[in-house]
């Protein structure tokens, strides 16, 4: 079983690096590409966030080397795009992660629970109640950021921007702390993730972000198996 689960898992990646090369060389050869030093860019970004969400639905700790990388580049990406509420979440996700480094060291498991997967943590759940505030503090706060980005910025799609942003500040904490409901409001961003970066031509992100929902649903069962092993 566990042979298995790790074939997949190497899989996984593999089929979504793949994915990103087929995607940046074909996007590459379409007319009328702009800036393809930031196609380049756009490879690695989507390389390193492959790295960064499968070792995060495997519930390994290593997620952190790779992301830190991703959100720099994916950083330089949104500037470009003049997407300056995912720019401004990127920066939040560098200092969290920082966070999130001690505290998923905090949560590993002990070798006297299993010797072999000492790299993958211990998830927690949320009760109803959490779950309903948190869901109407999103949509709320959600709809206040992009009405700010539309008055006050030239962001190109402010609603969009902001429906992708406030959602995913919420994720990270949860993903941070180790609540496997992150899973859930992290599907929600990258489904509104891919429209944004469709619309914006960019489709080495667009890809990333369809590679991102199916990881998703991997990581929502991974970490409920991890919980169960847990309780």
């Amino acid at each position: 079983m566990k042979n298995s689960r790790k074939i997949f898992d190497f899989t996984f990646i593999l089929v979504g690096l793949l994915v990103q090369v087929v995607t940046f060389y074909i996007s590459n050869s379409l007319p009328c590409r702009e800036g393809v030093g930031v196609g380049w860019i756009s490879l690695l970004s989507g390389c390193l966030g492959i790295f960064s969400v499968c070792l995060a639905s495997q519930g390994n700790i290593l997620t952190f080397v790779f992301g830190f990388g991703q959100v720099i580049t994916y950083t330089w990406l949104c500037w470009t795009q003049r997407f300056y509420g995912e720019m401004a979440i990127n920066a939040y996700y560098f200092v969290t992660m920082i966070y999130g480094v001690y505290v998923w060291r905090k949560r590993l498991r002990q070798p006297s629970q299993e010797a072999k997967d000492s790299l993958t943590v211990v998830p927690r759940q949320l009760t109803g109640r959490v779950i309903t505030i948190l869901i109407v503090a999103i949509l709320l706060g959600s709809w206040l950021v992009g009405w700010g980005l539309a008055a006050w910025t030239d962001d190109k799609q402010p609603y969009l921007d902001a429906f992708t942003t406030v959602p995913a500040l919420v994720a990270q904490v949860l993903m941070i702390l180790v609540y496997r409901e992150h899973w859930f409001i992290w599907l929600a961003v990258d489904v509104l993730s891919v429209v944004l970066w469709f619309r914006a031509g960019d489709y080495c992100m667009t890809a990333q972000y369809v590679f991102w929902c199916a990881n998703c649903l991997y990581g929502l069962k991974r970490w409920d198996s991890l919980t169960s092993r847990s309780a």
